[in-house]
């Protein structure tokens, strides 16, 4: 199996992620931040590798962690937690899959599609090792692969009508982490969503860098010099697929005051915001990474893993949006109609721009 140079200095740094975040086995009752324990008592190792933001980004990370924790908490399985950092390499994420692999670990669960490369080689040295990969699909012919994957774009559809429902000015916004195929598939869905609305309503669109910087899942500061600029341009309701960096919109709503409106993504971001910005956070797209996380472990405790590609969608509540906030509520009718016909395949959801 393949090693780099930097092996301890990876290992070293996994140690001290995983004291700041109370990772580590389930004998230490910190560990993922489960509420209550379980008189179960699995044999099942799940192991996690984060992406950029890990535990505490309110949002992507944050909802993988939710799934993580009901399963230790009803199944009794014993649990490592590993941390990413910004800017690091495919070899830093495979030595980290390796770290997990080697403790016996097994399902080991890689949170992001940045981990695909690294994933495809540690998965043939651990052929006995099942993974599963959330928001990736181009290992799905590799046996001991699990592909977790969403139909962002149908829950995003969903986001797009309500700011579309909820704007007085007839401009919205989308701001994006990067222009990858992924996160791509969420504008793709906010627009349609908004248009089918109202069809002449302006939809700006921003990304806060390039493909290949997975740091600008953890900028607030540019997410809020963006949604400033979208702001200033007229546009009152902002939706955000940033990870960590959805906080920065947040603030920038809030300092605009009445009138305008944030959409969380992934988590229900109006639970988890500070309270300084979570009135003006109108709904989220809520992606349920927790029941794909969820759904795979359980599998692995009950001897029959999920394989292949596993697609969450709205017809099976994979995706959807949050009515926490009550201000939603005038806009619910109309987006349940939208749902419905989604579900029913009346309405198509492009997953490209």
């Amino acid at each position: 199996m393949r090693r780099v140079p930097s092996l301890v200095a990876v290992l070293a740094a996994a140690t001290l992620a995983l004291s700041a975040c109370g990772g580590g086995s389930s004998d230490d009752t910190s560990t993922g931040g489960s509420t209550g324990s379980s008189s179960a008592k699995s044999d099942v190792k799940v192991g996690m590798a984060y992406d950029v933001g890990g535990r505490g980004d309110l949002s992507f990370n944050d909802a993988a962690a939710a799934g993580l924790d009901k399963s230790k908490t009803e199944f009794g399985v014993d649990v490592k937690e590993l941390e990413a950092s910004a800017g690091e390499t495919d070899s830093q994420r495979e030595e980290r899959l390796r770290l997990l692999a080697d403790g016996g670990y097994n399902p080991i669960i890689a949170v992001g599609y940045a981990y695909a490369p690294a994933l495809g080689k540690v998965a043939a040295d651990y052929p006995d090792t099942q993974f599963g990969i959330i928001d990736d699909s181009s290992l799905s012919s590799t046996k001991n692969v699990t592909s977790l994957v969403f139909a962002e774009q149908e829950g995003s559809f969903l986001v797009g009508a309500i700011a579309a429902q909820a704007s007085k000015n007839g401009n919205v916004g989308y701001i994006g982490a990067s222009p990858s195929p992924l996160l791509q598939k969420f504008e793709a869905g906010f627009t349609q969503g908004a248009k089918a609305v109202k069809p002449d309503i302006k939809v700006q669109v921003k990304y806060l860098g390039p493909t290949t910087d997975n740091s600008v899942f953890n900028v607030p500061d540019k997410a809020e010099t963006a949604a400033q600029g979208m702001i200033d341009g007229g546009t009152d309701v902002i939706y955000t697929a940033a990870g960590g960096s959805g906080a920065g919109t947040f603030k920038a709503i809030a300092a605009a005051g009445a009138g305008h409106w944030a959409i969380g993504v992934d988590s229900d971001q109006y639970k988890t915001a500070d309270a300084s910005v979570q009135k003006y956070i109108l709904t989220s797209m809520l992606k349920r990474v927790d029941t794909a996380v969820y759904d795979f472990v359980k599998s692995s405790v009950d001897g029959k893993v999920l394989t292949g590609v596993q697609t969450f969608d709205l017809s099976t509540d994979g995706v959807g949006y949050a009515t926490s906030n009550s201000a939603v509520e005038p806009y619910e009718a109309k987006t349940d109609d939208l749902k419905k016909q989604i579900i029913s395949g009346d309405i198509k959801v492009s997953a490209t721009p």
